[in-house]
């Protein structure tokens, strides 16, 4: 039913409710949160589980044999159909809406065909949305973040501009087989047909907001910055990049993309008819799903975001970022003069647990004590493990080092086992001041928000709090991309009222785990330093070797 009049407009100003969509690789979840930014509603659908006809694994289909991974954009419409449905089935009013967000998976694409903006604009109510787009996609398998079948227009892309060190100056990034002026480019060589059909090219997050506003929404600047032909300094497609990945790329791709807070408009028709939403509910632009994950974190300047998972990730908040061929630089999707970054490590809760099997037969509460057992800086050991090749520095291996520097084969299992700890935390904190993360300053403002499984553990956190010299929180809500587009959809339509930090001042306050111990930056800082003297030995040497092997069986 649509509420309209006087009715409507108490609902509104009295049960103001904020929307936020998450599309990630294996479900479609959207979250409700009220102004107090409690969450009232949750629902989510499993592309594997409830959408089985799309035949999907992990939420993704794969060629067999090859490096290609897609998924098709109807399986994400009628997945949007399916989650709002689950909505209504609990007797939510849409009538409270005032604004809605979101994000998508990085780097995934979708190519509309010739003919589908008119399309959005006269959707008819009756009609489920997946029918109503049934022939709307010039492309009906869109690539996602997992292919890696571009690697020869990356290194196109990369020549065409001087070299990775030059594109990632340019871009945030050097050429990425995931990122999207790749994998447009594949299109364009290998499918021009499709190409030349294709009238708009999305992102996962402004396809869905496309969906929305019932029109093509333009790309965010945050989410745009993981495409490999944004110039993040000028905040304009880079015109280089552009022709290097497609023909007339700029026309498919729309409008320099824009502040991810701004407002596109109000929703589509289709959505007010058909689940009641009102007329003046407002889209804003949706981001990408790691962006969103800084918003859902609530970090402000100078915090830093970990995830301590299967893979170890960091989000950075950066005034000054230093690009480089390793790591990612992105706009940041709350401040459209700063920057954030993402780094991502494969050897994370798996190798921990590893060490922890060697040296404590498999109990946590055992590897604890063994690590307590330690001082703080291990007596100067310093150890690397590395179970799968890493991302950088790319090794596999356990490297050992004592206080002078010098290899070693073998750690007692105390020391053993804070080397790992240690060790992986020293790399965190080396990798993002190498991007420009600043643990110097700011110190009694800034913190660490921490979530994934290993957050649980107590000594962990305190020694994360000691070698970055900052407190911990840890983050209570799991879906933080999907939190993250509900804030964004409040903070859009309150912006010029308040601060983002003040309007989530009650989440920013929550779970604070420890402070840092005393004296602890004086440990750590010299460790860093020798920390990265040993990684590029290790490196430098892992090269030598490998290339000595090379040589002999020539």
């Amino acid at each position: 039913m649509v509420l309209v009049g006087e009715k409507f407009i108490h609902s509104m100003s009295d049960k103001a409710t904020y929307m936020g969509f998450d599309l990630s690789t294996q479900q479609m979840k959207v979250l409700v949160i009220n102004d107090e930014l409690k969450i009232l509603h949750q629902a989510s659908v499993m592309f594997d589980i409830d959408l089985p006809e799309f035949r999907t694994r992990g939420g993704a289909n794969r060629i067999e044999n090859s490096d290609v991974v897609t998924a098709k954009p109807l399986m994400w419409v009628k997945a949007l159909d399916m989650a709002l449905d689950r909505l209504k089935a609990t007797g939510f009013d849409f009538g409270t809406v005032r604004s809605i967000s979101g994000s998508g998976q990085q780097h995934g694409s979708v190519f509309w065909r010739h003919g589908t903006r008119k399309k959005l604009q006269t959707l008819n109510p009756e009609n489920p949305l997946h029918l109503e787009l049934s022939e709307s996609f010039a492309l009906q398998d869109s690539p996602i973040w997992m292919d890696s079948s571009t690697t020869e227009y990356c290194k196109k892309l990369e020549e065409t501009v001087g070299g990775p060190e030059k594109l990632a100056q340019i871009t945030g990034s050097r050429a990425y087989e995931r990122f999207t002026g790749p994998q447009i480019a594949k299109i364009a060589h290998t499918k021009s047909d499709i190409y030349q059909t294709t009238e708009r090219i999305s992102l996962v997050s402004s396809f869905v907001a496309s969906i929305l506003l019932g029109g093509y929404a333009p790309i965010d600047l945050s989410d745009g910055s993981g495409m490999n032909l944004l110039n993040i300094w000028n905040r304009e497609w880079s015109k280089e990049c552009l022709n290097s990945c497609g023909p007339d790329l700029q026309s498919k791709l729309g409008q320099n993309p824009i502040p991810s807070t701004d407002v596109l408009g109000e929703i589509s028709p289709y959505y007010v008819q058909r689940y009641g939403f009102n007329r003046t509910c407002k889209i804003v632009a949706f981001t990408g799903d790691n962006p969103a994950s800084l918003v859902g974190m609530c970090l402000g300047e100078n915090d830093i975001g970990v995830s301590l998972g299967t893979s170890d990730t960091v989000f950075l908040w950066l005034k000054s970022p230093k690009p480089g061929v390793h790591g990612n630089i992105f706009c940041n999707p709350l401040c459209s003069t700063d920057w954030m970054s993402l780094l991502c490590f494969k050897n994370g809760s798996l190798t921990r647990e590893r060490i922890r099997d060697e040296c404590a037969n498999g109990h946590w509460d055992h590897f604890n004590k063994l690590v307590e057992s330690t001082p703080p800086g291990n007596s100067g050991n310093i150890g690397f493990f590395f179970d799968c090749m890493e991302i950088y520095p790319p090794l596999k291996g356990d490297f050992r080092f004592n206080a002078q520097n010098e290899s070693v084969s073998s750690f007692s299992e105390a020391v053993e086992a804070r080397a790992c700890i240690e060790g992986q935390f020293l790399r965190l904190r080396l990798h993002s001041e190498l991007l420009g993360y600043e643990t110097t300053s700011n110190g009694n403002e800034a913190s660490i928000k921490v979530t994934g499984g290993a957050s649980c553990n107590p000594v962990f956190l305190q020694i994360l709090s000691d070698i970055f010299n900052r407190p911990v929180y840890r983050q209570p809500n799991a879906n933080s991309a999907c939190l993250g587009g509900a804030l964004m959809a409040k903070y859009a339509v309150c912006k010029d009222k308040i601060s983002f930090k003040e309007m989530t001042y009650s989440l920013i306050s929550d779970e604070k785990i420890c402070d840092p111990s005393e004296n602890s930056d004086l440990i750590y800082t010299p460790m860093v330093e020798r920390y990265r003297i040993l990684e590029n030995r290790i490196s430098r040497d892992t090269h030598h070797c490998e290339a000595d092997d090379k040589n002999s069986m020539l």
